[in-house]
């Protein structure tokens, strides 16, 4: 096995394994298909399609490198889920790292914090490659738009405007003015250049990235949380925490085209709506210790997952993983909770080292990596194959 450098905390540098593997233990045959579903967008350039397609895990205690493809095509085991352990760990951030997002080739992920700073990094090397600054309106629910050039996010000072960021020289492009209160939700679409905000105003709105005024507005009669498919085709909104509406984006102004009731015995309030990677699950995260998992066709209860601890009443975050196989949600005990989507059952239980506890948990879309973040974020590998 080919030597590996380490970087400065001891731990296997990503890029040097990526470098040193592909000369001894690159599979000759690489990426025979390729699909655009699922948030797997096609690779032009050669070396990033080849290391894309295989998926390289780390063995902290072995120093062993496992090669295996991709993660849309592998399927997670509780055994992997359970191994997982920080792979790296960034301290970037003078207060609580407030969102999280990767790019769609799992290649970047962005992150945004209360201390105002966007920061960039990359998901090969390990390593941070870039940070800029929204010190005057500061900065929430961080989002890449389609391309890690530009970003859009929230404010969280001065107004309740959207802002859509040129990361390349720290200048914005547009802003989108429209909100009077906080904006809670904000999710780019997949498919094209709109995206959904919803606000405490008791507002949804439909934005278009090239365009400033907002091009579709839904009066709601409390805090919305909101969510588009993985085509891009659809958007789901979550209406007093007990009624999720499903609308065609391209006839949305005719209202829902179904409307499900979801059992809310708990009477936990709803932070957050999300569509599973194969578009075939609702995930709701509440202020309460459930996740509610509902199936997206017929608006079924699949599972109510129990077994995180929320004492205090926050809201938590919460995840699937790349093949929508396992949810992963954080602790008001800092611990990491992960559940089989199958059985509904809690399969591991993952000391974070987070403290107090994660604010944002995120997989990312392509490799089998864990983001989780409080003041420090840290990225999760495996460290046992199936």
């Amino acid at each position: 096995m080919a030597e590996i450098d380490r970087s400065e905390d001891g731990l296997p540098s990503l890029d040097n394994i990526y470098h040193s593997t592909r000369q001894s233990s690159m599979p000759e045959t690489v990426g025979a298909s390729r699909s655009a579903k699922n948030n797997c967008h096609n690779i032009d350039d050669e070396q990033s399609a080849e290391f894309i397609n295989t998926c390289i895990f780390i063995s902290l205690f072995h120093s062993e490198i496992i090669l295996i493809n991709k993660v849309n095509k592998m399927k997670a085991s509780d055994r992997t889920v359970a191994s997982m352990r920080p792979a790296k760990s960034f301290s970037d951030n003078q207060a609580p790292i407030n969102s999280l997002d990767f790019s769609a080739d799992g290649l970047q992920m962005i992150s945004s914090s209360d201390d105002d700073s966007i920061i960039m990094y990359d998901c090969v090397s390990g390593q941070k490659s870039r940070s800029v600054n929204s010190k005057k309106y500061g900065v929430d629910l961080i989002q890449f738009a389609h391309n890690t050039s530009n970003a859009i996010h929230c404010s969280t000072k001065v107004d309740d405007v959207i802002r859509y960021l040129s990361l390349h020289d720290n200048k914005y492009i547009r802003y989108f003015p429209g909100h009077q209160k906080k904006v809670v939700t904000l999710c780019m679409s997949p498919l094209d250049d709109m995206f959904l905000s919803g606000s405490l105003d008791k507002t949804i709105r439909l934005w278009d990235l090239r365009i400033q005024s907002c091009q579709g507005l839904m009066h709601v009669p409390s805090r919305p949380v909101a969510a588009f498919d993985p085509e891009g085709l659809i958007f789901a909104a979550g209406i007093n925490s007990d009624t999720i509406k499903l609308y065609d984006l391209r006839s949305f102004d005719k209202g829902p085209f179904t409307t499900f009731k979801v059992e809310n015995e708990a009477k936990e309030d709803w932070t957050g709506l999300k569509f599973s990677p194969d578009g075939k699950m609702i995930m709701i995260t509440t202020n309460g210790s459930s996740v509610t998992l509902i199936d997206s066709f017929k608006g079924t209860l699949i599972h109510v997952l129990r077994g995180h601890e929320n004492s205090k009443g926050i809201e938590l975050d919460a995840t699937f993983c790349a093949d929508a196989q396992y949810v992963f949600s954080g602790s008001t005990d800092s611990s990491i909770v992960s559940w089989s989507v199958t059985t509904g059952q809690r399969v591991a239980k993952l000391a974070s080292g987070h403290s107090p506890l994660i604010h944002k948990i995120l997989f990312n879309p392509r490799f089998f990596m864990l983001a989780t973040a409080c003041t420090t974020l840290n990225l999760w590998l495996p460290t046992e194959e199936e």
